[in-house]
């Protein structure tokens, strides 16, 4: 699935003195070794495309794109979609927000239409056309939009399992952000090939794959076909071709390290220097990445959707093999739904067989024939995710007795984040992994608190914990904290695109406008396509009364997005600054069609209806603004002057 939001259990307990539990502050660093795979780390090695790889391995083809991973992701076709259509389904209500959503086709091009109804009149309609659908279908279809290249993750998901359409995972309890969630590269990474994302941009692609694809589990292809096409073949039955990574001749330890790269869900926390481009298949994941899990006292049952290699990892049979991995039980090249049970089932009786001294199964024969002598039905058995709605995935924490929930799950204490890739993450990462936790899923102080006490340990000088500093102070929106940790730094020198917004925004928010614009204009020239950079350096101009800048600036935005509301409410607004209402109100009243609950364009609106001598129409926007914001003391001022 895309998606972030985790519905998370409550936090119990001070997170600090936990600190010690999953984690030491020692610093430990992981050097890229060396392979005997040649396209491991030959930075010569590039992909080619499955198409490339299908004119060899046509059979092998033929089975993996029917694969739930083979399916991953596609354009939005009526046989792609899984969908019921039907309008006895197809239609979502957010109650917290009050907007209908109803997907439908037109000819072979899926719209999502959101609306909203007041008094039996339809008073928003708002159309979006579907680019891709993401899942295979076996649990989930998600859909994403596809703006002049930048994408988001439409607000409606189809469930497959429960048959039903409804909100998208975290787009629930008041959370919908409508079409505004960026699909960015970690989300697109893990469920597709590789993408070409526009460099200088977060969410903007210039080339999107159909479906995960050969290369991300045997690595960049070119050195292998170069081979065969000079002629150099090799009978793999006699020995290994190391032109390109076969997992089933890795260890064990570099096949989980493989599968993880997407199996184990959690907060992914970068290396310095690292993207999510670089980790390849014979790598330890944790030369590109750490990935942690947040760890919660008497909760074995709590598992999130992608979370199979952290749930397998807590497996007495993982623990005491030594040398069980994804594959010990999965053929990736052929789908699970035409995978016989046997087949699964002789996985577990390679170990549990009595004829190898195994102790047999203990359960009565009367229970074990009902349920078929199947030991994943009742050593593995489905469990719903924490993340997903209306969906139940099979629980690969293998024990003897599965266990009930926990009884008070609210109650269940929070124990602390633990890295389940690398024994010895070191402080750095973990201190990223406290701050990545807050950001996306629990904004609990004590986790910042948690975080500072690593980045403590490490030294401040360095570049990279200074940016982490900064991230700390600018989420606690300790601004004065951030303006002293970047005393005497100059805005050409950071090389984050993010740690120049965040010293941007605190010299903005402290009244120092003229020293902001240095540094917006240094995260612009780092990502000139991430739009929300764009969008604050407009603002900033805006302040300093350089309205001809922020024009441009705004119109640059919806050059590239014609869709983006705060660009086009801070376009009428500017406008409205220059005494031009009527240009002024179409921009506004462009926003208003894409978001109507938008106060400050609303307050625009009403001073530019106002402007034109059009005060029953001002008076329209100040009546909404009060029925979304009762207390707004400038819209009551404003109605009380209207009334006059």
């Amino acid at each position: 699935m895309v998606h972030k939001k985790i519905v998370l259990i409550v936090i119990v307990g001070i997170i600090f003195l936990c600190l010690s539990l999953f984690c030491t502050p020692k610093t430990t660093s992981t050097t890229e070794g060396s392979s005997l795979w040649r396209n491991v780390y030959d930075t010569t090695a590039r992909y080619v495309g499955m198409n490339t790889c299908k004119g060899c391995h046509e059979e092998v083809y033929k089975t993996f794109i029917e694969t739930g991973m083979g399916k991953s992701f596609g354009l939005a076709t009526p046989k792609k979609s899984a969908g019921d259509f039907s309008p006895a389904h197809a239609l979502v209500y957010d109650s917290a927000l009050n907007y209908y959503y109803k997907p439908f086709w037109r000819q072979d091009s899926l719209f999502i239409m959101e609306y909203r109804i007041e008094n039996a009149d339809t008073v928003h309609c708002r159309l979006q056309w579907v680019r891709y659908i993401v899942g295979s279908g076996q649990h989930t279809n998600s859909h994403i939009i596809d703006q002049n290249g930048y994408l988001y993750q439409a607000p409606i998901t189809f469930y497959t399992q429960k048959h039903r359409w409804d909100l998208a995972p975290g787009f629930e309890r008041g959370e919908n952000t409508r079409f505004k969630r960026m699909i960015e590269l970690e989300c697109m990474s893990c469920h597709n090939a590789y993408p070409q994302l526009i460099e200088g941009s977060v969410n903007k692609y210039a080339n999107v794959p159909l479906g995960i694809d050969c290369e991300r589990c045997h690595g960049p292809g070119s050195l292998h076909v170069a081979d065969k096409m000079a002629g150099k073949i090799i009978d793999t039955a006699k020995e290994p071709d190391y032109t390109i990574v076969n997992p089933r001749r890795l260890s064990t330890e570099l096949q989980n390290n493989l599968c993880q790269r997407c199996h184990l869900q959690g907060i992914a926390v970068l290396n310095d220097k690292k993207t999510f481009f670089d980790f390849r298949p014979g790598m330890h994941l944790s030369e590109v990445m750490n990935v942690y899990m947040p760890e919660y006292e008497g909760a074995p049952n709590k598992m999130i959707m992608a979370s199979h290699v952290e749930r397998m990892k807590k497996s007495r049979c993982y623990v005491e093999s030594g040398k069980m991995s994804c594959i010990s039980c999965h053929n990736p090249h052929i789908s699970v739904k035409v995978t016989p049970q046997a087949t699964f089932i002789n996985a577990c009786l390679q170990c549990h067989n009595t004829a190898k001294g195994s102790k047999e199964c203990k359960e009565k024969p009367f229970v074990r024939a009902t349920k078929n002598d199947n030991c994943i039905t009742c050593h593995m058995p489905k469990n719903g995710s924490i993340d997903i709605p209306h969906v139940a995935v099979t629980d690969h924490y293998i024990r003897a007795h599965a266990g009930a929930e926990n009884p008070n799950p609210n109650l269940t204490a929070f124990l602390g984040m633990r890295c389940y890739n690398n024994a010895q993450p070191g402080a750095k990462a973990t201190a990223r992994a406290f701050i990545e936790f807050y950001e996306r899923y629990a904004p609990t102080p004590a986790l910042l608190d948690s975080a500072l006490f690593y980045c403590n340990t490490l030294n401040a000088k360095d570049i990279f914990t200074l940016q982490d500093l900064i991230r700390i102070a600018f989420l606690k929106k300790d601004y004065r904290k951030i303006i002293t940790l970047a005393e005497g730094l100059q805005p050409t020198a950071i090389l984050d695109a993010w740690t120049a917004y965040r010293v941007a925004e605190a010299l903005h928010a402290e009244g120092k406008s003229e020293q902001a614009l240095v540094f917006y204009k240094q995260a612009v020239a780092l990502k000139p396509y991430a739009l929300d950079f764009v969008n604050q350096l407009g603002m900033c101009y805006i302040d300093l009364q350089k309205y001809a800048d922020a024009l441009q600036t705004f119109e640059q935005i919806t050059a590239q997005n014609s869709l983006h509301v705060s660009a086009l409410t801070n376009l009428g607004y500017t406008h409205l600054l220059m005494g031009n209402a009527p240009q002024a109100l179409h921009y506004m009243q462009a926003s208003y069609h894409l978001d109507p609950d938008n106060v400050q364009n609303l307050i625009n609106m009403a001073i530019a209806h106002h402007a034109q001598n059009n005060n029953v129409a001002a008076l329209q926007c100040v009546n909404k603004i009060l029925s979304l914001a009762p207390g707004n003391l400038q819209a009551q001022a404003m109605k009380r002057e209207l009334e006059k």
